[in-house]
């Protein structure tokens, strides 16, 4: 896989996030291309695959936002209640388990297998591909990580994470292991 197609605009991600950029705060350009660069790979592990196109784009605004909306390190299970509610309120039609799932699984350590495990372990993927800064690559070409990082650039959303990491858990440590107890699956 070395060729990737990279969507500028995504105008749904773009309407989705913004009933959530009041809360986002300042947190809200690096949290964007954090959100813009998951999708960007894991539709290129799905290999443009239009039936996933707006599930993984609606999961991946999704999949960190309980970090702002419930200030929860273990964000999770508030990530996806917002979700599922979110769905049922704009009648989106989504599989609420799916949903669910996509948010629940995308910190899982090995590979998810069960039901929906192509949409599900492509997210995972892109996830830690983004979330170690091209450091695992899950298959992916470090110059198609180093083009997505460069077209939506950090913007500090790792120093966001660090910085939520100690306000909400008191301490960097404590923080940590609240985060690892929290969100990291096997």
């Amino acid at each position: 896989m070395s060729k990737i197609e990279i969507n500028l605009q995504r105008p749904l991600v773009d309407e989705l996030l913004a009933r959530y950029e009041t809360q986002i705060s300042k947190d809200f350009p690096g949290y964007r291309n954090h959100v813009y660069r998951n999708i960007t790979f894991a539709m290129h592990l799905l290999n443009q695959a239009p039936e996933y196109e707006q599930l993984v784009e609606t999961a991946f605004v999704y999949h960190d936002i309980g970090l702002w909306t419930d200030h929860e390190l273990a964000y999770l299970e508030p990530s996806e209640t917002v979700a599922i509610a979110d769905n049922e309120k704009y009648g989106w039609g989504f599989d609420p388990e799916l949903l669910r799932n996509i948010i629940q699984w995308h910190h899982k350590i090995t590979p998810y297998k069960g039901p929906n495990q192509k949409v599900i372990e492509a997210c995972r993927k892109a996830d830690w591909v983004d979330f170690t800064m091209g450091l695992t690559r899950k298959g992916i070409d470090k110059a198609v990580i180093d083009e997505v990082r460069t077209t939506f650039p950090n913007e500090g959303f790792h120093k966001t994470l660090l910085r939520l990491t100690k306000d909400y858990g008191g301490s960097t440590l404590v923080g940590c292991i609240k985060v690892t107890k929290g969100i990291v699956k096997w």
